[in-house]
């Protein structure tokens, strides 16, 4: 539908307009308006529907749902708004009066802290534990005797409070009274009752004696030790944090872990830390704790360190660990090069033993060709003196017979004696050699000794001269006859003797070494 405006813009336009177009236009703008309003009338009615329904759902909603708190909140947030009506109500309705919060902090607890004597006497009569005990073990007497509240100190005494009572931190109330007053209170209860300095030394013992015989039953009912208790914490954490030498040293005499962790991630050494347990500092590093380790919140022993003298004590260790750490790691440095230059060293030698193998070999060889030279020039020189001296011998003693035999051969020099045959009768008493055995002398120190053999036995005439060979037909390359050589015409009356025929003369050969050299 046209807003109010537009037709009044449009009037002027209308009035030009004949009846029948007017009648037309009017028409139109009435159905448009009819429909605008049956629009408008449909997003009311699902204005209303839906109004209705939402107010439906809160009513409902309002009826079904409540909050509600647990019975220990509401007794603790009545004793702590001091309401000891609300509290008398509470109790009488059937609530326990010693209900505690998740600290185990009970209305007791939190009324001595706040110094509400009227609410304190409430839960007393309604028979409140006077010794109830927190997380950390601690009473309402501890509470009362550290905020200095003297009647409320009365008032519990009166009622039976433990005065040897010890908390996680192995302290008794009268430890942590600091007020003059209230500490002469308790000294002079202590006194009435009777309790001297051995029973107060027994009392703080009697916690690690108890810790001490629980870990025994557990190591021999093979138990594990590190089983996780109260915020994950194992019994080494617990012994750390209280100072119990004698436990600790039981769990790690019988392995418990000493990087365990709680659900903050602290270890051992964390909780001996900041409980500032020295004895307990030392103790763990020495059994290899972590100076280093971090928690959940990369807290190290040192950042959770309140006390002054343990906070020295970690420093001073860690400065130590840190210099025999330094310490290993330089010798162990010093193994590694030396054993990598051994390494290398060896390798080197292997290289050069290889590659000079041959070379040493072959120096060998030569050496001992030398000496092999040597020594065959000697025997050499040897046997030319001792074939000249017999020449010499024999042509001084020319009366002597020809027919001696020819001096005997030295073994040969390689082990296998030469083969020196007796002279057999031949013609005219001539020693005839077997050509095989000839063919077994291939040094010129065999074949100085046959020339010079023949040279005695070679006549100095001869009688019956052989006939001249002529060379065989045909074979204008064979070599001529040898010139016949009269017999000997000695008185002797022996046959004539055969002609042994000496090796030509030929130049001496070149020395040759006796083996290769590789």
């Amino acid at each position: 539908m046209a807003e109010h405006a537009e037709l009044l813009a449009e009037m002027p336009a209308v009035a030009r307009l004949s009846t029948p177009e007017r009648l037309k236009h009017a028409q139109k703008r009435r159905a448009q308006q009819l429909k605008k309003w049956a629009q408008t009338e449909k997003e009311m009615q699902g204005m209303k529907v839906g109004a209705e329904r939402k107010k439906r759902r809160r009513k409902s909603n309002s009826q079904g749902k409540r909050v509600t708190f647990p019975a220990s909140v509401r007794l603790l947030e009545a004793a702590a708004r001091q309401d000891a009506e609300e509290v008398r109500q509470f109790l009488q309705s059937g609530i326990s009066p010693d209900l505690c919060n998740e600290d185990g902090l009970t209305a007791l607890h939190q009324c001595c802290i706040d110094d509400y004597g009227d609410v304190v006497t409430v839960l007393l009569e309604a028979g409140a534990d006077v010794n109830a005990h927190d997380s950390e073990l601690w009473t309402p007497l501890h509470a009362a005797a550290t905020c200095g509240h003297l009647h409320l100190v009365q008032l519990l005494i009166q009622c039976g409070a433990d005065l040897l009572a010890v908390n996680s931190d192995g302290n008794m109330p009268y430890d942590l009274c600091e007020d003059e007053v209230t500490l002469d209170c308790i000294e002079t209860a202590m006194a009435e009752q009777g309790i001297t300095q051995e029973k107060i030394e027994e009392a703080r013992a009697a916690t690690e004696r108890g810790m001490v015989q629980e870990i025994r039953q557990l190591v021999e009912a093979g138990a594990d030790l590190d089983a996780p208790r109260g915020h994950g914490a194992t019994l080494l954490h617990i012994a750390a944090a209280n100072g119990y030498v004698e436990a600790a040293e039981l769990l790690l005499e019988h392995r418990a872990g000493i990087d365990a962790r709680d659900e903050d991630g602290w270890e051992p050494l964390h909780a001996a830390a900041c409980w500032g347990q020295v004895q307990l500092v030392e103790l763990l590093v020495a059994h290899g704790a972590n100076l280093n380790g971090k928690s959940v919140l990369d807290e190290t022993p040192l950042d959770v360190c309140g006390d002054e003298e343990v906070r020295a004590k970690l420093l001073e260790l860690k400065h130590k660990h840190d210099a025999v750490m330094k310490s290993h790691e330089k010798h162990k440095s010093l193994l590694q090069r030396r054993t990598s230059s051994a390494g290398s060293r060896g390798k080197v030698v292997r290289r050069v033993s290889v590659s000079e193998r041959t070379n040493l070999y072959r120096k060998e060889h030569e050496r001992e060709a030398i000496v092999w030279q040597r020594a065959e020039h000697r025997d050499s020189e040897d046997e030319d003196r001792q074939t000249d001296a017999e020449l010499r011998r024999r042509l001084a003693d020319p009366a002597g017979s020809t027919m001696a035999e020819p001096p005997e051969l030295p073994p040969q020099r390689n082990g296998t004696a030469l083969c020196s045959k007796k002279p057999e009768p031949g013609v005219g008493g001539v020693t005839a050699t077997d050509p095989a055995r000839e063919k077994t002398h291939h040094t010129l120190a065999d074949l100085k000794r046959h020339r010079a053999a023949a040279k005695l036995q070679r006549p100095r005439s001869e009688e019956h001269p052989r006939p001249q060979e002529h060379p065989v037909a045909g074979n204008p390359a064979s070599p001529p006859a040898p010139t016949p050589v009269p017999a000997p015409t000695g008185g002797t009356g022996d046959p004539p003797l055969l002609k042994l025929t000496a090796p030509a003369e030929e130049a001496p050969a070149e020395k040759q070494r006796c083996c290769k050299v590789m």
